[in-house]
């Protein structure tokens, strides 16, 4: 393989040797198939190209001081993609298979997974997707799930420093009761459009409010939102935001360094009186916010004081990539260590 310079990767797809898959058929899930083939053959009536059929998700291998190779919250990752299947009417798969195949991916991968320290990591993509043909709005009757890794460095380019984020009223993320709980493609492609109106403006990210009233902060984009006042760490709830892994696990995190946790709808006139803020997630883990501008009120909130990183956003990144890299106590049993 070529040599990577791991400290220069940004957060984008590089091409590593295997993937593994397994097929639905005839009702059930068949073999684990390892394969260096980077192409999939479908059907070109398959239900995930035309109805939508299809579920992701996202978590990362960390190599720890210590050599070895550790997986964050993998049970976690197998459990909200089965979520994300029954939302969609697709088959949902054992936690085994959905751990064992992590597990082989990246034992195939191993060369590709970067060092400690290094400021990057192994990403890993599970995917799975309707093949069955379909010509009317129906579930597919056979499907492939497929996971690949690529190694990547920090989201955002500027990593752990306060970027600024835009409110865009214009644009909705997810409707109420609709997919926004669940980890599919299309709410990403609902967010497409108004993120790229927000980068060519300068912003990192589009911070989306509820659909319905156009009063309460939802996402920023392909994060989590989270606020701290005080000892208080403060995340929305909303029937649209997607239960990030990386939010949950921080909001432990909090608890345990004596913080108080709430999860309660966060009007945007709120944000004015947050010391801090961040958009939380497996990508990022996180990334801390300068500014927020609604730029349809004309109206800028400050969230990054000094324009660095405030003092409970660090402590916590700290905390929690102490974990996932094997140099804090995993008190939660958060850490599958790969032998």
């Amino acid at each position: 393989m070529q040599e990577i310079e791991w400290s220069k990767l940004s957060f984008g797809y590089y091409p590593t040797a295997w993937n593994v898959r397994c097929y639905y058929r005839d009702g059930k899930w068949g073999e684990i198939e390892e394969t260096q083939d980077t192409n999939i053959s479908m059907h070109m009536a398959a239900t995930c190209l035309h109805y939508g059929q299809e579920a992701f998700e996202g978590l990362k291998a960390f190599k720890g001081k210590d050599g070895k190779t550790r997986l964050f919250r993998v049970e976690e990752n197998a459990l909200r993609m089965n979520r994300s299947c029954e939302g969609i009417m697709m088959p949902e798969m054992p936690v085994e298979l959905f751990t064992e195949m992590v597990t082989k991916v990246v034992k195939l991968n191993i060369d590709y997974l970067p060092p400690y320290e290094s400021g990057a990591s192994l990403y890993i993509r599970p995917l799975v997707i309707g093949t069955g043909p379909q010509v009317g709005v129906r579930p597919a009757n056979e499907y492939l799930f497929i996971i690949f890794v690529t190694p990547v460095g920090p989201y955002f380019k500027d990593g752990f420093k306060p970027t600024p984020m835009a409110i865009l009223r214009g644009y909705d993320r997810a409707a109420p009761l609709g997919t926004g709980t669940i980890k599919v493609g299309g709410n990403y492609a609902a967010g497409i459009k108004a993120g790229h109106i927000a980068h060519e403006k300068g912003y990192s990210a589009v911070l989306f409010l509820d659909a319905k009233e156009k009063k309460y902060i939802d996402e920023c984009g392909p994060a989590n939102f989270f606020g701290i006042k005080g000892n208080k760490y403060i995340t929305p709830k909303s029937e649209s935001i997607l239960p990030s892994i990386t939010n949950k696990s921080l909001m432990q995190v909090a608890k345990d360094l004596g913080m108080e946790v709430e999860r309660r709808p966060i009007p945007v006139e709120e944000l004015a009186e947050f010391d801090e803020a961040g958009a939380c997630g497996t990508a990022a883990v996180i990334s801390p916010i300068l500014r927020i501008d609604d730029l349809d009120d004309n109206h800028s909130y400050v969230l990054a004081k000094e324009g660095e990183a405030g003092p409970v956003c660090t402590k916590l990144y700290n905390a929690l990539r102490a974990i996932q890299y094997g140099d804090a106590e995993d008190k939660h049993g958060w850490v599958t260590i790969i032998e």
